[in-house]
C-alpha cells in the first residue's frame, strides 16, 4: 500500500524527516483500512460532499492544497522580515494530512459516496487529528489538521496552519462558486 500512496502523493518525498514521513504514511494507511477503501478508491472519492457532483477527487485536492501551501510559504517567508519561520516538513505533512479524516467521514454505497456513521458524529478535522495523534505525529501537525476548517475559526493557528487553512479554501471556494454564466 505504501508504494501506491507514494505514487499518488509524490509530495511525501518532500518530507525530509523520514520518521515524520513514515508516521504520515501510516495515518493514510490506517484511514484507508478503517474506512474500508483501497488506495485505488481514492481517485474516485470527491474531496467534498458539499458540492453536488464534485469532479475533484481527494487526491487532486490534497496534492493541490499541499503544493499551494508550499509555494505560498516560500513567498511569505521571503517577505515576512523574519516575523516567523516556516517548518517545511511540518507544513507538507499538514497539507498531506489535512483531509485524511474524510476517508473515515465518507463511505461508499450503491448510490455513491455519502457521509458515514463516523462522519455524522465527527467531522474530518476531529477524526484526522485523532489518527495523527495515535500515530505519534507532532502536536503542530495534529493542530494543522484540527484547525484547518471552520473548527479552527476564532482560535489560534500557527503560521503553517494559517497557510494550510487558506490553501484549502483557495482550492474549495472557486470550485464551489463555479463559472459565471
Amino acid at each position: 500500500m505504501r508504494d501506491k500512496l507514494f505514487n499518488i502523493f509524490p509530495e511525501f518525498e518532500l518530507i525530509h524527516d523520514e520518521s515524520l514521513r513514515d508516521k504520515a504514511l501510516s495515518v493514510w494507511e490506517e484511514a484507508i483500512q478503517r474506512g474500508g477503501w483501497t488506495v485505488e478508491d481514492l481517485e474516485h472519492i470527491p474531496f467534498t460532499l458539499l458540492i453536488p457532483n464534485c469532479t475533484v477527487n481527494i487526491v487532486a485536492h490534497t496534492r493541490s492544497v499541499t503544493r499551494v501551501s508550499l509555494e505560498a510559504a516560500k513567498i511569505l517567508e521571503q517577505h515576512n522580515c523574519g516575523a516567523y519561520k516556516i517548518d517545511y516538513d511540518l507544513l507538507v505533512c499538514g497539507g498531506l494530512l489535512h483531509d485524511v479524516g474524510k476517508i473515515l467521514e465518507y463511505e461508499k454505497t450503491a448510490s455513491g459516496v455519502v457521509k458515514s456513521r463516523c462522519g455524522k458524529l465527527l467531522r474530518h478535522p476531529f477524526s484526522g487529528a485523532g489518527l495523527a495523534m495515535k500515530h505519534g505525529l507532532p502536536d503542530e501537525v495534529v493542530h494543522m489538521i484540527a484547525v484547518h476548517a471552520m473548527e479552527g475559526d476564532g482560535g489560534y493557528r500557527c503560521p503553517e496552519a494559517v497557510i494550510v487553512h487558506h490553501a484549502d479554501f483557495m482550492n474549495f471556494e472557486p470550485i464551489k462558486l463555479g463559472p459565471v454564466d
